[in-house]
């Protein structure tokens, strides 16, 4: 039986991705998180890398707290940077395959249209600077890869769904913002995604997003709709919202690379949020 292991397996995607893979006797999970694997310790990741020799490594792992990024730089550093190097390290001298996760953060967000694959990048804050250095990092020390840049990610974990569907039990009205966009994506299509790459040899950057688009405020009326709520979505700026890191405006990311070597697409985004409040993925 190969054998998987998956970094990060209490968020979001790492529980999509075990949840996929249930009653799958082809592979053989070896699920860590923090307290059964620090990332940014080369001497541990070397360490299970030998002892397992996985088949694959999927990196679910980082420093997602945008704002608390810019005050722990070197935390973040440690771990979506050099975390990411230990694994893609491990990965070849094992002969794994690696999977890891990056974010639209690595652009500027000041786009006009879909960013691909092939545009530069420009982050803008230290969660955005730390993901691109992994991004880096795999590509210079992972022999077979894939990269997927996802963006305003929903799971099975604390996310903007859940917020929101829980600010309508006490609030009539809920201020959000009118001035990004992007595309909500579920962690069931994202985990789909992975699955769909891993048995190739389609190596590389991706985007992996669900089609389609609209703003945070868009969204949370979306959720409200299908959730039957009544409360009403006050539109407002992000400048009125205050938060203390830079928010890209223009978050959308174009599948591109999907699109040109594959058949995979994702769900619309209306689609996959209706699956997940339904309770059904």
């Amino acid at each position: 039986m190969k054998k998987i292991i998956v970094t990060g397996c209490n968020g979001q995607l790492g529980r999509a991705v075990n949840k996929l893979y249930a009653g799958d006797n082809t592979f053989e999970f070896v699920n860590t998180d923090v307290g059964e694997l620090d990332i940014t310790s080369i001497d541990q990741v070397m360490e299970l890398a030998r002892e397992i020799k996985p088949y694959a490594i999927i990196n679910c792992a980082a420093h997602t707290a945008v704002d608390a990024c810019e005050t722990e730089g070197d935390r973040a550093y440690k771990i979506n940077a050099i975390g990411a190097r230990n694994l893609s390290i491990a990965a070849s001298e094992t002969g794994a395959k690696l999977v890891h996760i990056s974010t639209d953060y690595v652009f500027d967000g000041k786009g006009t249209r879909p960013y691909t694959e092939f545009d530069p990048t420009g982050p803008q804050g230290m969660y955005g600077l730390t993901k691109l250095a992994g991004e880096n990092f795999v590509k210079d020390f992972a022999d077979r890869y894939f990269i997927i840049r996802t963006a305003w990610l929903y799971g099975d974990g604390k996310n903007f769904v859940k917020t929101m569907l829980k600010l309508s039990e006490t609030h009539e009205k809920v201020r959000v913002v009118k001035d990004q966009v992007g595309s909500p994506t579920s962690a069931d299509e994202l985990a789909k995604a992975i699955a769909y790459l891993l048995p190739t040899e389609n190596y590389g950057l991706f985007h992996g997003t669900c089609e389609g688009d609209c703003s945070w405020s868009e969204f949370a009326e979306e959720i409200f709709r299908l959730a039957g709520k009544k409360t009403v979505v006050e539109a407002i700026t992000t400048e009125e919202y205050g938060a203390a890191a830079a928010r890209p405006a223009y978050s959308i990311l174009d599948n591109y690379m999907f699109r040109l070597t594959s058949d995979f697409v994702f769900s619309d985004w209306h689609d996959a949020v209706a699956r997940y409040m339904k309770g059904t993925g």
